[in-house]
């Protein structure tokens, strides 16, 4: 009997009726003759709840109990989806991250999967039973529970789908697929019915929040089929494949962007051999998280660095770089905030030269300057004021002809 594996977020289980519905999900699987593992995460804003409580009682609340404490919020779910399938006949067992066998690398918080023993799992649905698993949580081999860190629960399903040999992994949301962009800013923007792996991992890399980057990385190693449906309408999704069937004449197939980028310029780093890497091995030691880069030598032969971050991280940035000033040798530090920064995916690209000078000429022509600059094979990403942002995306999203498509009716 094939198996297929299941996800529902914190959204699509976020209340009792909702979890109902997400019952109702894994029942129609289950009456189609299929073998059904259920990832789900934590109810709503639990976690956020949880996080707040420890944070009531400590400044610096120690990761080993966080991780205690936050993998209790799936047990709520896990439990309550059960209960919720055995009301529809269905038999079903719950399951947490460990009891699932799923094994990790000895961090918490933000832990990576290094092993999945499916003995258990197997064994239950031998028996005919469903399988709900707590999703962003697992085990080390010193019987540590540890977090996966954010998206984890997407990883976990990835993962277990992996694991299982399962015919596909459905990740349920609260839309209906993946879009062209950010429908919540950009009304124009439509459903893709299939997209990539790599321009999937490229949009979630630049801040499309509907699967997390280590999911998608995890389907494209191991080849399972990924789709993206919507938790409350009965609609078809988003199919993520090695080759996306649909659409093929899209050269961009969608539009990333973020806000709260800052620009920081480095002047007058020794142009030397190390001087690059002494600077950025500094910022990467305390986790600080650097984007696009670009280096440029000036009129007295030494660098000027300018790299982007995020914003939340400039303080942080500014203490590193002024502590470190006298061994990097440089002169000074300028930095620039309100930007954001947006980027065209598209396999497409690759064929088709020129898609870069395209996008320069549309925000050329809306008057949008263009602070940053960073490409790969398959996408060109560019950081602008903040306040352009939108305009920015909404100007690019026509010309390449992503807008969603009006029918034509005939008139008489």
């Amino acid at each position: 009997m094939a198996t297929v594996v299941q996800k529902f977020g914190g959204t699509s289980v976020g209340d009792v009726e909702k979890i109902k519905r997400a019952a109702d999900r894994v029942y129609q699987q289950k009456q189609q003759g299929k073998d059904v593992v259920t990832v789900v995460s934590a109810m709503g804003k639990t976690t956020d709840t949880l996080v707040d409580l420890a944070y009531q009682i400590s400044d610096e609340p120690a990761q080993r109990e966080m991780d205690m404490l936050l993998t209790t919020g799936e047990q709520v779910t896990i439990s309550l989806m059960v209960m919720a399938l055995q009301e529809r006949g269905i038999e079903a067992v719950s399951l947490t991250g460990w009891q699932a066998g799923i094994r990790t690398e000895d961090r918490h918080g933000d832990a990576r999967i290094t092993n999945i023993e499916t003995e258990t799992i197997d064994g239950h649905l031998e028996e005919g039973k469903v399988v709900i698993v707590a999703g962003f949580q697992g085990m080390t081999e010193d019987r540590e529970i540890t977090t996966l860190g954010r998206g984890g629960s997407d990883t976990s399903a990835v993962a277990l789908a992996a694991a299982l040999k399962a015919e596909s992994c459905s990740i349920y949301t609260d839309v209906t697929g993946v879009y062209t962009t950010d429908p919540r800013y950009i009304e124009k923007a439509r459903k893709l019915d299939g997209i990539t792996y790599d321009e999937m991992l490229e949009l979630a890399n630049l801040g499309a929040g509907v699967l997390h980057p280590r999911a998608v990385e995890f389907a494209k190693n191991y080849q399972i089929p990924l789709i993206v449906r919507s938790s409350q309408e009965n609609v078809e999704g988003t199919l993520v494949e090695e080759d996306a069937s649909m659409e093929q004449n899209l050269i961009v197939r969608g539009i990333a962007f973020e806000s709260s980028v800052t620009k920081i310029t480095v002047e007058d780093l020794p142009n030397e051999v190390g001087s690059v890497s002494g600077l950025f091995s500094k910022l990467a030691e305390s986790g600080i998280n650097v984007d696009i880069i670009v280096q440029q030598v000036n009129q007295h032969n030494k660098m000027n660095i300018s790299f982007s971050i995020h914003s939340s991280s400039l303080e942080e940035t500014l203490e590193i770089l002024d502590r470190e000033k006298s061994t990097l040798g440089f002169s000074a530090i300028q930095h620039e905030d309100d930007l954001s920064k947006v980027s065209i995916v598209g396999s497409g690209m690759i064929s088709n030269p020129g898609v870069a000078a395209d996008m320069f000429a549309v925000l050329a022509e809306k008057e949008i300057p263009i602070q940053m600059i960073s490409t790969s094979e398959i996408k060109v990403s560019v950081v602008v004021s903040e306040p352009d942002m939108v305009n920015a995306v909404e100007a690019l999203h026509t010309y390449f002809e992503l807008d969603e498509r009006i029918p034509i009716t005939n008139e008489s």
